[in-house]
């Protein structure tokens, strides 16, 4: 069968040196004092993230992956048992990516696509809690990316009739991997700030009578700054871009995905500005989702933000946990292990964009990601995993 994207980065000599001495769940604390480097006896004076120079655990989830997870000092991303950086296709699957979806563009476009994206199974989680609410299951996905909430919202079964990402390389791994929804070039290449790219953006709710759901992570910077609505401030307009999207195309409903630090932003008054724009063109909007990524099968400790407004007047609750430490009811959350375990070993800067490799699926995460079974199914095999098995799914 092919694999994808399975490429280890480089690893210089004096990295590969200091990687030897990091156990895993280990990082910079554990590298020799004599090792010679720099940035690491500045790290030493100053003291540093735990996530610096680290190796992930086989049985916890990982750190968040961030756009530089090829990069030593930058993250905990040394593999868990090999001697390497972990590969593009393994961040993919720390970030619930299918296999069978395909990165595209210069390795280093490719690590910043798995990085700067929804978690697909996070987005899921969201969609299937709004999902009852919406009579039309169609979806129009703002700032894309390379697609990470749109694969969310196609697991359950909404489908996509417009998007728009600005960079190249990320809508070059979006198109191919959504060709099918490719309607009359509605899947949009350019910059939402030009009024004619927009305008193309805003047709794409003549696909169908009534647009379901507008998606989307805006840059939001700008609010943590007083003064925000002045027009002259770009540091707000692309929000200002998703909000007059919403305005034109009027659907059912919106879903505005962003950092847990927008919550906070000016002592959140910030949030109450965001969610009165909103409630100015006509939406009844939620209090915001704070979701941890680990609980939603995500094999991946990290937090993001949930936006939800819908025309109707309807009460929507945060999806439900499904994995928790603390919830004997409930399956513990995805480790590393089960979640890259069965891909083929490879050497430090090592693999290729395309191989014919036999590998297989060593837990149902890994079923998953290969496509062997669906959501459901693989909840149900986790909840069996239980001392006693749970069958409300």
């Amino acid at each position: 069968m092919k694999l994808y994207n399975h490429i280890s980065p480089r690893l210089s000599d004096l990295e590969w040196e200091m990687a030897k001495h990091i156990p895993p769940g280990g990082n910079w604390q554990n590298i020799p004092v004599h090792i010679p480097s720099k940035r690491l006896e500045q790290i030493r004076r100053s003291g540093g993230r735990t996530t610096y120079y680290g190796r992930l655990r086989n049985d916890k989830p990982s750190y968040t992956i961030t756009t530089y997870f090829n990069r030593l000092g930058n993250s905990s991303n040394l593999h868990p048992e090999q001697q390497r950086m972990i590969s593009i296709r393994e961040g993919a699957r720390l970030q619930s990516f299918k296999d069978s979806f395909i990165f595209y563009g210069s390795k280093s476009s490719q690590y910043k696509q798995i990085g700067n994206a929804v978690p697909p199974l996070l987005a899921r989680a969201v969609a299937e809690t709004i999902y009852p609410h919406i009579n039309n299951k169609s979806i129009i996905d703002l700032f894309s990316g390379a697609g990470g909430m749109s694969e969310g919202f196609i697991m359950e079964g909404f489908n996509v009739i417009g998007s728009n990402e600005v960079e190249k390389n990320f809508f070059e791994t979006y198109k191919k991997n959504h060709s099918t929804n490719n309607n009359n070039g509605s899947l949009v290449l350019g910059d939402i700030t030009d009024s004619t790219i927009k305008e193309k953006i805003i047709n794409s709710k003549n696909k169908v009578d009534n647009v379901g759901l507008v998606i989307g992570g805006p840059p939001c910077q700008g609010f943590s700054y007083a003064g925000w609505r002045n027009p002259n401030d770009t540091r707000n307009q692309l929000f200002k871009d998703f909000v007059e999207v919403v305005k034109e195309v009027r659907p059912e409903g919106f879903i505005m995905e962003n950092v847990p630090g927008i919550l906070t932003m000016r002592k959140g008054e910030a949030i109450k500005e965001i969610i009165s724009t909103f409630v100015e063109i006509g939406y009844n909007v939620n209090k915001p989702f704070k979701l941890t990524a680990e609980e939603y099968g995500v094999p991946q400790k990290r937090k993001r933000v949930f936006i939800v407004g819908t025309l109707r007047d309807v009460k929507i609750n945060p999806p439900k946990k499904l994995f928790s430490l603390e919830d004997e009811n409930l399956p513990n959350p995805i480790t590393v292990k089960e979640a890259i375990g069965g891909l083929p070993k490879i050497e430090t800067d090592s693999g290729v964009f395309e191989a014919e490799v036999e590998y297989t699926s060593t837990s149902p995460y890994e079923s998953l990601m290969m496509g062997e079974i669906d959501f459901k199914e693989f909840y149900s095999k986790c909840l069996q995993s239980l001392p006693v098995a749970f069958s409300n799914v």
